[in-house]
């Protein structure tokens, strides 16, 4: 059997402080695939700078110079982690047999690559990296990736439990993947959609390198509201309930309030009025913030802006769509 061209992409965003050992990382596990003939001796590490502001280009550029496994692909700007990475995607799609893509941090343990391999050779052409345990995670982290999980599941949408950004895709998953246009990119709802036989391989995710999380609770939040607006218009339907809810109440409450003025057992208070006007405008500002949630993502989405644009690329001739 060929041995498979793989290409490893790594989005960065601020990442100097890990990258140089993420690479001797990475390239021990190459060297070992390439002694028992898993993979290619053209199979390459890509690091996509998404508009880092330290040093991290210089460092990608400085193991670009000195090791010819690496690429570098330089974004014009910051456009965030999930259009890094479809851009990295884009550039392997031309390139390589199959990707295997994952944090910079190597969070992201390297046995997992085996598996892919494995798993590829048997015919899958869609591995997901799943996490067997998050016993390294804060009880807040699991209580609340239970949550947006089972969320998701209620709302209809596809995703794989306990899987992110760490997967193996082939030529034919990537070239798929740039037929979707959305510019609100959400790879872990997108990439199930593509259909292609797939399956899981468990890992245990370490502890970072070096630096900091990218993702703290504010980031982790925004990402997960996009994933919930971006493919589920089941929220706008469960606003629609809540309001018919509330009008059928509302109908009620008038009706006994004029049974209790026609046997003059009226009371003045103004508890009960104060708490029925802060439900009902609560109710309200809480639906049209969510619907100008979805109607600023079709504004968006109508405008047609490119994902990214590519500064530079170093280390192999190609370009990445946008």
């Amino acid at each position: 059997m060929k041995r498979p061209k793989i290409y490893f992409v790594l989005p960065c965003y601020n990442e100097d402080k890990c990258l140089k050992q993420t690479y001797c990382e990475l390239d021990r596990k190459c060297r070992n695939l390439l002694k028992a003939n898993k993979i290619s001796p053209e199979s390459k590490i890509v690091f996509v700078d998404d508009g880092s502001k330290d040093r991290t280009w210089e460092v990608i550029e400085a193991l670009e110079r000195n090791n010819d496994n690496v690429v570098g692909i330089k974004l014009a700007h910051n456009v965030g982690h999930q259009n890094a990475l479809f851009a990295g995607l884009m550039f392997a799609g031309e390139e390589a047999d199959a990707s295997i893509s994952m944090d910079a941090d190597l969070q992201d343990n390297l046995s997992v690559v085996d598996g892919f391999i494995d798993r590829y050779g048997d015919g899958y052409e869609i591995i997901y990296g799943v996490r067997g345990s998050r016993k390294s995670d804060s009880r807040f982290k699991r209580w609340s990736a239970q949550m947006f999980y089972g969320f998701m599941h209620v709302l209809g949408v596809d995703l794989v439990y306990n899987a992110a950004d760490c997967r193996l895709m082939s030529k034919r998953a990537m070239q798929q993947l740039g037929e979707y246009s959305e510019i609100n990119m959400f790879l872990r709802g997108i990439v199930p959609l593509i259909g292609l036989k797939s399956t899981t391989v468990e890992y245990v995710r370490d502890k970072r390198l070096a630096g900091e999380s990218k993702y703290p609770l504010k980031k982790m939040l925004s990402f997960a509201w996009d994933g919930i607006t971006s493919f589920s218009v089941k929220p706008i339907r469960l606003v629609l309930a809540v309001g018919v809810l509330v009008f059928f109440l509302s109908l009620a409450i008038m009706v006994y309030a004029l049974i209790r003025w026609g046997t003059g057992q009226t009371v003045d208070g103004w508890t009960f009025t104060i708490c029925s006007i802060w439900l009902v405008a609560g109710i309200q500002t809480m639906s049209i913030g969510l619907i100008g949630e979805y109607i600023g993502k079709i504004y968006s989405e109508t405008k047609r802006r490119p994902r990214f644009f590519v500064e530079k690329i170093i280390g192999e001739k190609g370009s990445a769509k946008k």
